[in-house]
This record gives C-alpha cells, structure tokens and sequence, in this order.
C-alpha cells in the first residue's frame, strides 16, 4: 500500500494522521475539506509498532513536508501524533488533538462500557462475540470481523452521524492488535503522558461532549504536563465530528481557524 496522500498545492504544511491503528484512510473526508485552502498530506501508517510508526511519519514528514507542520492526529493518530512531536520537536509547530483516547489508565476504564450501553441487545452480544473472536485467533481472516467490529462501535460512538461512506482502504488487524498492544502499555505505565513534557509546541485538543472517551482523561491529564494546552468541546458531537450532522461546521470552523 502507497503510505502517502497528497491533496492541494504545496508547500505541504499540514500532516493528518488516522486513527486504529490500522485504519488508513479514515481522514481523507477532513483532508479533502481543507484542501482548497491548504496543502495537505495523509501519511498512511503501514508499520506494526509504535516505535515504527513513530519512525515512518518521521519519514514521511522529512520528506515531503514543509517543516514545521501543523499536525492534526486522529484518535489513535492523536496519541501517534504526540509521541513523534515529543520525540522530534522540531517536526511540529503545532499538535492538533481530535478524539484523543484517555491518556491515563483510570479515564479508560468505563469507555467499552458506555459503548454497549448505547447498543441495542443483539448489537451488544456482536460486540462481545467479535472481541472474544479478536481474543482468539491470529490475524487471519479478520479483516471483515474488525470491520464489522468498527461498524458497530462507530454506531455507539455517533451522536447525529450524517450519511457516509466509509474511506478506510481497508482494517488491518495484525497492524491493530500489534500496535495497539504497545500504546496500552504506554499508557499503564504512564509513559504516554510523560511524553508531553518534552512538546514544545502549542497543542488544542478538539472534543465531543458524546465521545465516549472521557474529556477529562484528555483535559485534566494534558493540562498538567504540557506548557501550552487548550481544549475545545464540541456541544452534541462524537467520536468524529466531521460525520456529525450538529458539530461538523463548527469542527471545520476551528479547524480552519488553527491552520491560518
């Protein structure tokens, strides 16, 4: 898979990076937005590491970026995002986080359960089934079980989602379980909020009040090690606010606004 996209003209000064892990694509819908504004690139992660794809979006950025970028991480891409601006301060100029996951182990805890809670009964055992299917087998023949696994959880993550196709090129589930092994003992160790205090750069978080990750496990966390922090809620909005029928002007609105 070609691990980079690229939308308007350069210089390329704006990195969007997707969540997962192992979900490329997702932000090409925010990349398209902004493309008639700005120069836009959509790294793709391929790697089955953290310490790799924190090495490949180096990369990537050293290569076809104008440096610093202004970089926007999605969900996972917001924690990936703020372990590469802590390990290479000099790639960002400003970090963008948008539906960051919790950064300490406690905010975690009731997030799987505020998904099911919002699922109907049938739609709760899927979910169930599917995460003892993850529990049991290798990464063979998963692809169209996380896909599934994503469809209902995006459901459960959705406020007043608007109509859309999905722009994943495709789940992967051994980059996914591999990567996603990794960041969870970033976070139970507290090393993944230790990386904060070596950003430099201003950092916004950007927040729905229906996310079922806890605002708190961004705001209260953040606060407390990064030198210039800033969060915006976004009212009746979810885990993706550019799907958000009620939040997706005023998600662009900021957006935009941070980019100038």
């Amino acid at each position: 898979m070609q691990n980079l996209r690229k939308y308007g003209a350069p210089p390329y000064n704006i990195a969007l990076i997707h969540g997962g892990p192992g979900a490329p694509g997702e932000m090409a819908p925010v990349a398209r937005e902004l493309a008639s504004g700005f120069g836009i690139l959509e790294p793709l992660q391929t790697a089955d590491s953290v310490e790799k794809q924190v090495e490949e979006l180096r990369t990537i950025l050293t290569k076809n970026a104008a440096l610093p970028v202004i970089l926007i991480g999605y969900s996972w891409g917001a924690w990936l995002s703020f372990i590469t601006t802590a390990c290479h301060p000099s790639l960002t100029k400003k970090l963008i986080l948008v539906g960051s996951g919790p950064f300490e182990e406690k905010y975690a805890r009731g997030i799987m359960n505020t998904r099911l809670d919002r699922l109907g009964d049938d739609e709760r055992k899927e979910v169930l089934s599917l995460v003892k299917s993850f529990d049991a087998c290798g990464s063979g023949n998963m692809s169209k079980n996380m896909a599934r696994f994503g469809q209902l959880i995006s459901k459960a993550d959705s406020y007043d989602p608007l109509p859309h196709a999905t722009d994943i090129i495709g789940m992967d589930f051994h980059i996914f379980q591999s990567v996603w092994k990794d960041a969870e003992q970033l976070r139970r160790s507290g090393e993944l909020l230790e990386y904060g205090k070596h950003i430099q750069c201003p950092v916004l978080a950007i927040h729905g009040t229906y996310d079922p990750h806890p605002i708190e496990g961004v705001e209260k966390t953040l606060s407390r090690v990064l030198k210039d922090f800033r969060l915006v809620v976004l009212q009746n909005c979810g885990h993706t606010p550019w799907m958000e029928r009620q939040a997706k002007d005023r998600f662009y609105e900021v957006l935009k606004g941070e980019c100038i």
